[in-house]
């Protein structure tokens, strides 16, 4: 167990929200429920938190639910877990559950749980109290269908139930638990093997409006606070070279559809004025103005784009290796790091291992945590990949 500054700390790293330089530091981009941006499978985490166009798995569900139409197996389950500050604590994780279900050879149906347990939290009002054991969490609850729309495209939509439970009933035993809803829009596009005269290829591309909803509230008297609504975008090729020799690389885009915080009022400050003007933006007219709404303009919109790029080289689909890089702005979160990970296939099971090394001077809460993953697969394979 651990004292409640633990919690804080957990989420001030999660957040983005640790320091840097004044001003534009004051306009770093913070949402409610930002354990949605963490990658939850190890695979996707061994490319550099990527997954909006690579080749469809158990854990499209997070990154690209159209990725299920063109996915090999009938059905499968996904089990993945992802310690939080391991170097700290021992109990903050979070955890995913998926299952996918190939109707046919151009549909799919898939459903997944994602829970982020912020551990135990001893919490005493007084000397002659006894104390009393809090586990604040975070979870989410989807469903998605996708359909081949012809043999390279695919669309999907997904329906979203987020869940924070992060109010602590110390004083407020009627604290209850806030919650809101989401939806994905998404497409992916698989190219069909390409001749050239060494090797042969495949485009693959990718894009997702993810958590698109209302924010969230915590109080009835409490702020609104935006849901991290974010849109994907990349593009990947494989190199063939042989039935047992495949190379992915993979690149891929992410930009937040929140309104950047600013000095409305123009007194040269964000002060409580401006967080209640900001406050008042709302869900969707806020995704529409995270395009052009940056003080320092264009300039500053790109900074607020996050990239990554990965690759994936597979050995007779039964061993895979990976690595990436991941990139955010000094000015946006500074988060930076080098991923790489593992594979290993057996029968019908799929074994995934990810590892982090941060190149930031901000240490990420990920940095030397071991990720694992396992897929179960079932039923009858489909020639796509």
């Amino acid at each position: 167990m651990k004292k409640i500054t633990i919690l804080f700390l957990g989420f001030s790293l999660l957040s983005n929200t640790l320091v840097f330089s004044q001003e534009e530091r004051d306009r770093v981009i913070t949402t409610a429920v930002p354990f949605l941006l963490i990658a939850a499978d190890a695979r996707a985490a061994g490319m550099g938190d990527q997954g909006v166009a690579t080749s469809a798995d158990a854990f499209s569900q997070q990154w690209n639910p159209a990725k299920y139409a063109f996915i090999n197996n009938e059905q499968g389950i996904g089990v993945s877990y992802t310690p939080y500050l391991s170097n700290i604590v021992n109990d903050i994780f979070l955890g995913n559950l998926t299952y996918f279900n190939k109707l046919d050879d151009r549909s799919a149906v898939a459903a997944s749980l994602r829970y982020f347990s912020l551990g135990s939290i001893e919490t005493q009002g007084g000397f002659e109290e006894s104390p009393l054991i809090l586990s604040p969490n975070e979870l989410t609850l989807d469903v998605s269908y996708a359909l081949k729309l012809s043999d390279n495209i695919s669309m999907a939509v997904a329906g979203r139930y987020l869940r924070s439970d992060l109010k602590l009933a110390v004083n407020d035993e009627d604290a209850t638990a806030a919650s809101t809803f989401g939806v994905d829009v998404a497409a992916y596009y698989q190219s069909d093997n390409i001749v050239f005269e060494s090797f042969d290829g495949r485009v693959r591309a990718g894009a997702n409006i993810s958590n698109i909803g209302p924010k969230i509230k915590y109080d009835e008297v409490g702020q609104e606070n935006f849901i991290p609504t974010n849109f994907k975008v990349g593009g990947g090729f494989d190199f063939i070279f042989d039935p047992s020799n495949r190379l992915g690389t993979y690149l891929e885009f992410n930009k937040l559809l929140v309104p950047t915080p600013k000095d409305f009022n123009g007194d040269g400050e964000i002060d409580a004025e401006d967080e209640e003007e900001y406050n008042n933006i709302g869900a969707i007219e806020g995704i529409f103005k995270s395009f052009g709404d940056a003080p320092d303009g264009f300039g500053e919109e790109l900074r607020e784009v996050t990239w990554a790029f990965g690759a994936e080289y597979v050995y007779q689909d039964q061993f895979s290796l990976r690595t990436g890089y991941f990139n955010e702005s000094d000015t946006k979160g500074s988060r930076k790091f080098v991923a790489v990970g593992a594979g290993f296939k057996y029968a019908p099971v799929v074994i995934d291992v990810s590892y982090l090394f941060s190149t930031s001077d901000v240490v990420s809460p990920l940095e030397g945590t071991l990720r694992f993953g396992l897929i179960f697969h079932f039923g009858e394979e489909f020639a796509n990949n």
